[in-house]
């Protein structure tokens, strides 16, 4: 006898009942980002806690002494009343640099064998007047702190002319002007007409020599040639001059010259 079986849309009443149960029973997922945003106030609160505890700590306490000197006893001269022997600068003796004595002793000595030597300090209207205009560059150079000048000329055989000068300003600022102003032009065609040669010792901006590229040409004269250098030390200004009435200067002999001044101060 063939057993009967349950047609499939007539499933047992106890079936429908557990379908129908199960949604109800699902259980809903559990949140975790409040959980940790607790944590991390709570780690953040209980550092701070703990850096204002430990400043406070720290500023009741009396401050901790610092070690003893090597030399604890230090002794400096006292103050004395000027006296009859009492100089600039005894007065500044720290602080004095050689180019406030007499330039003159600074200048370059001429070479053995020189003739028409002199050394002397001029003033600025003879200073002014070695320009093309000299009223000009009066009233320039005394409104910009020229202090002093200082030269020194000689003559090697008949044919070569030197001229040393020391330009000394009140500042850096006035003396890097006139060294920068002379510089400017000395490129230019009617001048040396090339763009010179650094001298080492200063930086380049610092100090340039030049030997004009082309001799003067006059009917019933020698040709003449020139050459110039500019270097600048502190608030001192070496202004060097070449004339040679044979037309020929080395550079190195204009470089060798100015390195030498340059030493001096």
């Amino acid at each position: 006898m063939r057993p009967e079986f349950p047609v499939a849309n007539e499933l047992p009443a106890e079936s429908e009942s557990v379908a129908e149960a199960a949604p109800a029973a699902a259980v809903r997922p559990r949140r975790r980002g409040r959980t940790t945003l607790l944590i991390a106030a709570a780690a953040v609160l209980g550092a701070l806690a703990g850096t204002v505890t430990g400043y406070a700590v720290q500023y009741d306490r009396e401050p901790t002494p610092l070690p003893p000197l090597a030399q604890p006893g230090l002794e400096y001269p006292k103050p004395r009343p000027a006296e009859a022997g009492t100089t600039a600068r005894s007065v500044n003796a720290n602080r004095w640099h050689k180019t406030e004595d007499d330039l003159r002793e600074l200048l370059v000595p001429a070479p053995k064998g020189a003739t028409n030597k002199l050394r002397a300090n001029d003033s600025a209207d003879v200073f002014a007047g070695n320009f093309e205009y000299p009223a000009s560059m009066l009233r320039k150079y005394l409104g910009a702190d020229l202090r002093r000048v200082s030269r020194a000329e000689w003559q090697e055989g008949d044919h070569r002319f030197v001229t040393v000068r020391l330009v000394q300003f009140r500042d850096y600022a006035a003396a890097e002007d006139y060294q920068e102003d002379q510089s400017a032009y000395m490129g230019d065609e009617e001048h040396a007409d090339n763009p010179g040669e650094p001298v080492p010792g200063v930086p380049e901006d610092n100090g340039r020599a030049w030997v004009y590229s082309k001799a003067d040409t006059k009917p019933g004269y020698l040709p003449y040639r020139s050459a110039r250098a500019l270097v600048r030390r502190g608030n001192v200004v070496i202004d060097i001059r070449l004339g040679d009435n044979r037309g020929k200067i080395a550079e190195r002999d204009l470089i060798s010259l100015a390195k030498r001044q340059l030493e001096r101060l």
